[in-house]
């Protein structure tokens, strides 16, 4: 693709606009969690290894999006994995079998691979500047992050099912909007050079560094958003509908953070800087996790993910020409199990010693951004 086409813009565009939607989607399923939590009452395991089938059905979808358009082409690839959004929480809105509640967030998760891999792709071969382009689409992803509390909040004012009917909706917007791109029918190697897609990468210690990178960064992420309103609800700092607002205040400083770095700060040094993110969410998260006061948590909270918000864009971008489908389809699963093995850790710590100590392990993926950064950053030095 060319970024200087007609096609270009509206394939970049598409990215831009679906990633949006995929945030609010997504980062419900923390807010949506806490709900079905609360009206089934289920124990922390359950929760915990409802959010670890949504990271699974994630990784799988990011290897499927890497491997399937070549058998069925992007447009069919894309439109099967996103219609998880709608199936998924539509699932949630009709029953609460514990069995289909767990397919149905393995669906969300399916959906959100699917989004991620294609939007990615889209913005990368479609920007003039790949660093740039990454932090804007991260940012519209955390401008709907930023906006599913609101949606949550109003609709379950009416009725505790709403939630989950107002994201399936916004879900089958994601897809149609896919459906109506223009989308290719089948994968071709760029310039038509290669009948066979390579996987030399594989033989590289940079990529495998970077994905370690990104699979702490997931894992310290997804903890977060998956079990904060839970732990701040449960540890009586915030109470009641209160607590689901702690993502907007999350997103609101990833939003500020990535735009920052898309347009004031550019990144000259990528691992130096990571590593420096990665220190700096090892100290803030002891202190969000210890603090007990309404307002200063809040504060924590905004800096965490103030510091942690550059960390997945940056480190993609920092992964060079290597980065397409095939090796993002590897990059991403392998980084995704950060994501479905944290929560699901948190859940079973919780459940046996209390839920303090579980949200305290989250420590070690937060302290492995910056021994990854560091790593890479030696391995650079030698090459």
């Amino acid at each position: 693709m060319n970024h200087t086409t007609d096609w270009g813009r509206r394939w970049r565009n598409t990215g831009y606009i679906t990633f949006f939607l995929s945030g609010i989607c997504a980062i419900s399923s923390g807010i949506i969690v806490s709900i079905l939590q609360g009206k089934y009452e289920f124990d922390y395991g359950m929760t915990g290894t409802m959010l670890g089938l949504m990271s699974i059905g994630n990784m799988a979808a990011s290897f499927a999006a890497g491997v399937l358009p070549q058998k069925i082409g992007v447009k069919n690839t894309v439109l099967l994995l996103c219609s998880g959004y709608f199936l998924g929480y539509f699932l949630m809105a009709v029953t609460g079998m514990p069995a289909v509640l767990m397919a149905a967030f393995l669906l969300v998760g399916f959906a959100k691979g699917g989004a991620l891999n294609n939007c990615t792709i889209l913005v990368k071969d479609n920007s003039a500047d790949r660093t740039r382009g990454m932090n804007i689409l991260h940012a519209c992803y955390a401008s709907g992050a930023l906006l599913c509390p609101f949606l949550a909040a109003s609709l379950l004012g009416i009725n505790d099912t709403l939630p989950m009917v107002g994201v399936a909706v916004t879900g089958l917007l994601l897809w149609m909007i896919f459906l109506t791109a223009g989308l290719p029918g089948a994968v071709k190697e760029k310039n038509g050079e290669r009948g066979k897609i390579s996987f030399a990468f594989l033989k590289d210690p940079k990529f495998w560094l970077i994905t370690g990178l990104l699979f702490c960064q997931n894992a310290a992420e997804t903890s977060v958003t998956g079990w904060l309103v839970t732990y701040y609800k449960d540890m009586g700092i915030l109470s009641g509908s209160f607590a689901a607002y702690t993502v907007t205040v999350m997103w609101g400083a990833t939003l500020i953070a990535r735009l920052l770095i898309a347009f004031v700060f550019p990144v000259h040094h990528i691992f130096r800087t990571l590593a420096w993110m990665g220190g700096c969410c090892s100290v803030l998260y002891c202190g969000l996790v210890y603090m007990q006061h309404p307002a200063g948590a809040i504060a924590m909270l905004f800096a965490f993910a103030f510091a942690m918000a550059g960390v997945n864009p940056i480190a993609v971008a920092g992964a060079g020409r290597e980065m397409n489908a095939t090796s993002l389809g590897v990059m991403l699963p392998v980084a995704g199990i950060g994501a479905i093995v944290m929560p699901w850790l948190i859940g079973v710590i919780a459940d046996r010693v209390g839920l303090v100590t579980g949200m305290f392990c989250n420590l070690i993926p937060c302290v492995g951004i910056l021994v990854f950064s560091v790593l890479i950053l030696k391995y650079q030095a030698k090459n």
